[in-house]
């Protein structure tokens, strides 16, 4: 194995590298808890979980194959048409898809906890194959593809993507938006402007092309992410189960396109170099890696809080200005090439509240009450201090061993989609790429359980709840 690839140093012995058990933990009553037992028993099975995995799968392409309906953007791509399906059956086939494929997961991991051990080459063959077939069908969950495409094709007419919006452009790119996000500038970095319009370059007034291209794109990154899991991680067979075979994100993140792939493949990158520390060169290599994700979503600035916290605690004051300046040199040196003004969006975008939510609630609640204002800063002012103290509590359920960064990565992570206004299931595919690395972590069956409800409610392109608004 080469040396830049070798595996994590943490790994642990057969016996504690084991998943936890997914199995109920709160029964009501002995004949519940005897009917769970039996289908979590039946579910782990191998060839169950894995039907139900497939299930999912085939069930997705439906959808996408099904285009243009309520769950895909009103487009096809070149793969073969079934023809448009309705609101309610495409509905239904998407929660369908989206509750086996968290089912065949839970059934992976349980099956592998039990002892099973696929080849990590077979996991990653399968996952390339469906995320052949996946990326050459029509989005389906969201419409952010398409809000790629128009930030790009502004991009590529010499426009302004942070001060032009997807309506002022109007044209094909513009009908496939989403009309909540058709009047809001790109919340993106310079770096994903960029590869926004190098694929708008490529695609023309061809919108469709455009949006084929980002998805190849989000396809390989994915895929490249797995194998560089495989070949690091501590248990490469549970890293292929939880990204590139993982049939929920197959569901939520890849059919999507999202740009959430590409932070997580710089993320992994960026702990696998800082892990592997040998020269100061090392140090600025990882700044590059977390400017460039942050130069996507600037989320990401969380991934370089992770990496410099065991820094700070060891006082390694020239390792933490190495990467702290590389990464803030590579973030300022992409927005200054259009200037500050596209920071401004990010501000606009810090008081949306997603529907339906619980936040949701207490806005509407507010509104009645303290007014409009007075309760976004309400919000603005408690949701963090909530995030905090989730993370605290979710990094005291880490495991000891345990990188100190993953760790702190995997709680402020994984507190921020439980805790901000905004929350999409794609935002945790952060998390996912960082609890594949490890050997095991406890807050996977609580991962698997956020990933699958935010989808439940998320995954329809703004279709289902526009009446909400």
């Amino acid at each position: 194995m080469p040396p830049s690839l070798s595996p994590a140093p943490w790994r642990e012995d057969a016996a504690e590298a084991r998943e936890p058990s997914f199995a109920p933990v709160f029964p009501t009553s002995l004949d519940w808890a005897l009917l769970q037992w039996l289908c979590y028993r039946a579910l782990t099975r191998p060839r169950v979980a894995v039907s139900v995995s497939a299930a999912s799968i085939v069930l997705l392409v439906l959808v996408g194959a099904g285009a243009p309906n309520n769950n895909t953007l009103g487009m096809a791509l070149p793969l073969p048409l079934l023809g448009p399906m309705s609101a309610l059956v495409s509905t239904t086939v998407t929660t369908a898809a989206v509750l086996l494929s968290g089912l065949g997961l839970v059934g992976l991991l349980g099956a592998h906890s039990s002892g099973w051990r696929p080849s990590p080459r077979r996991l990653f063959a399968a996952g390339a194959v469906t995320v052949a077939v996946i990326t050459n069908l029509t989005p389906v969950g969201s419409s952010d593809t398409a809000s790629y495409a128009a930030y790009g094709r502004i991009a590529a007419l010499g426009g302004d993507p942070y001060v032009i919006t997807p309506g002022q452009l109007g044209g094909d790119y513009a009908h496939l938006v989403s009309h909540t996000w058709l009047a809001t500038a790109s919340v993106y970095g310079p770096v994903a402007t960029w590869l926004q319009a190098a694929a708008a370059q490529i695609g023309g007034h061809r919108p469709w092309l455009t949006v084929w291209l980002l998805m190849l794109a989000n396809g390989a990154a994915f895929l490249a992410t797995g194998y560089v899991l495989i070949r690091t991680a501590a248990d490469p067979v549970r890293a292929g189960l939880l990204w590139v075979a993982n049939p929920l994100l197959m569901v939520v993140l890849v059919a999507g396109g999202h740009l959430d792939t590409i932070v997580a493949a710089l993320a992994v990158c960026a702990v696998h170099c800082a892990r592997n520390y040998a020269r100061p060169r090392d140090d600025l290599i990882v700044g590059l890696l977390v400017g460039l994700a942050c130069s996507i979503k600037i989320s990401a600035a969380l991934l370089g809080i992770a990496l410099l916290w065991p820094l700070l605690r060891e006082r390694a004051w020239g390792r933490v200005a190495r990467q702290g300046l590389s990464g803030a040199f590579v973030l300022a040196a992409g927005y200054s090439w259009y200037g500050t003004h596209a920071l401004a969006p990010l501000s606009a975008a810090s008081h949306l509240v997603a529907m339906p939510s619980l936040w949701w609630v207490v806005q509407k609640l507010g509104q009645v009450t303290i007014g409009r204002m007075g309760t976004s800063a309400a919000i603005g002012i408690v949701w963090p201090v909530l995030a905090l103290a989730l993370a605290w509590l979710i990094h005291r359920r880490m495991s000891p061993k345990a990188p100190p960064s993953v760790a702190v990565f995997i709680a402020l992570t994984f507190a921020w989609i439980l805790a901000a206004p905004w929350s999409m299931p794609w935002y945790s595919a952060v998390v996912w790429v960082m609890v594949a690395l490890l050997p095991r972590c406890s807050m996977v069956r609580w991962l698997i359980l956020t990933t699958t409800a935010l989808a439940l409610v998320h995954d329809s392109v703004g279709h289902d709840w526009s009446w909400l608004g």
